[in-house]
């Protein structure tokens, strides 16, 4: 299985993103620094770093020269992800040889997951696409019969104009 180390500082992102990675099928570790990283990829062999560049003890651009420099590791591609969106930030993360450079700011998750595959050279899962129509689930309920349509009441018919109808007889109170 195709594995993917996730080196990120800040904890809830790298969590987000190891579990968003794991979705896709690969194989996820991941480290809280640059120091671990390095250690991590002599011992786990990613195929793919995705790494932020601001961390502590060692930034992400001495990781990625210390990687490149290293045989055991200098063959794994690295994706570095960054606030630092200056040109000379990008320029100093392509010339230590990152396959890509990302900022944050201006990607979503699923644009990184597309980076990935991209530099992996594999395409995401999709589910094949169904063959016809989906066949009738064994649990489905029938629809009920429908109900013969009651009959519409006709509109009342106005009496035919004749005379005007009869006023009704009043008896009068004589007064006192």
């Amino acid at each position: 299985m195709t594995k993917v180390m996730v080196v990120e500082d800040d904890a809830a992102l790298r969590e987000i993103y190891s579990i968003r990675i794991t979705a896709e099928g690969y194989d996820v570790v991941s480290a809280g620094d640059g120091e671990e990283a390095l250690a991590m990829a002599v011992r786990e062999k990613p195929d793919l770093i995705l790494s932020d560049v601001m961390m502590p003890k060692i930034s992400g651009f001495d990781m990625l020269d210390i990687i490149r420099a290293t045989p055991e590791t200098a063959k794994i591609k690295v994706v570095m992800m960054t606030a630092l969106s200056a040109d000379d930030q990008r320029a100093r993360g392509e010339s230590l040889g990152a396959d890509r450079y990302l900022v944050k700011s201006q990607v979503g998750i699923e644009d990184v997951i597309a980076v990935i595959h991209e530099v992996l050279g594999d395409k995401p899962a999709t589910a094949p696409a169904p063959a016809g129509p989906p066949a009738p689930s064994p649990f489905a309920v029938p629809p009920a019969p429908a109900a013969p349509a009651a009959p519409v009441p006709a509109a009342p018919t106005a009496p035919a104009a004749s005379a005007p109808a009869p006023v009704p007889n009043i008896p009068t109170i004589p007064q006192a």
